[in-house]
């Protein structure tokens, strides 16, 4: 089974910017043991600038966007070299793709891309994707990293995209602010209601939000694909999912006609 899994920022770091050591040592053991079972996995990480900002001691998210640029040319370096040491205990090799928008919207540099994404599956690697934060000069020019992990996996022709975010999957509330929220655990159509249970944006350090990881769903389900959203804070739970059970919210493929 091909999986592209999008890692947020909320799952890679601390509130204040830190590595979240323990949670990427387990998340790199887990997707290297789902890889020797036969798995193909394909990485969109999020946490360059969050990184960043915790690595140059930075109050907070910068506002501006050479300062975002800045964190995020630093962070990326950590998030990289924390990804290659981790996963090379386990004996796999990773490879680095940063993208644009404009590299998604120009023919010949999109099918560059998914021809060398081809070829790195092909070759046993594991691609761990992000947005050229040092480079993109609009909030991520594609927008947010759930967009170009629906992007990613519509264009590899993933059997199933998976967001680990910081709750347990699409909920009839904000379950931050509202106890009584429930987990809906299937989404067969994005309806208008569907919609509306979309709240504001995530967490400080990140750019994501149940809104985004809405757009994610309307991009690959309508070519086919499942989506998953799971909760990241124990990445143990991608074993019950490749398992076939349960767990977060999973919105159907209805490939259109």
């Amino acid at each position: 089974m091909r999986t592209v899994i999008k890692v947020g920022t909320s799952t890679l770091a601390h509130e204040g910017g830190h590595l979240n050591i323990r949670r990427i040592e387990t998340l790199c053991k887990v997707v290297s043991d789902l890889k020797n079972a036969g798995n193909e996995i394909i990485l969109v990480s999020s946490g360059a600038i969050g990184m960043g900002v915790g690595k140059l001691s930075l109050k907070g998210r910068p506002s501006d966007m050479p300062t975002k640029q800045a964190a995020a040319a630093v962070g990326q370096c950590e998030l990289m070299y924390t990804y290659d040491k981790l996963f090379s205990e386990y004996r796999h090799t990773v490879a680095q793709i940063l993208l644009t928008g404009d590299d998604l919207n120009h023919a010949d540099r999109r099918e560059n891309f998914e021809n060398t994404l081809s070829r790195l599956l092909e070759l046993d690697a594991i691609p761990i994707i992000n947005e050229n934060d040092t480079i993109g000069t609009q909030e991520i020019i594609i927008g947010d990293n759930d967009t170009l992990a629906a992007i990613v996996a519509v264009s590899c022709k993933a059997d199933r995209l998976v967001i680990l975010s910081d709750i347990n999957g699409l909920c009839t509330a904000d379950p931050h602010k509202d106890p009584n929220a429930t987990l809906i655990p299937v989404v067969e159509e994005i309806t208008p209601e569907v919609i509306a249970l979309a709240g504001g944006s995530g967490s400080d350090l990140g750019t994501g939000g149940m809104a985004t990881k809405l757009r994610a769903a309307q991009i690959t389900t309508a070519e086919g694909t499942d989506m998953v959203i799971v909760n990241g804070s124990d990445p143990y739970i991608l074993y019950d999912l490749f398992d076939g059970a349960s767990v977060g919210t999973c919105f159907r493929g209805r490939k259109t006609l």
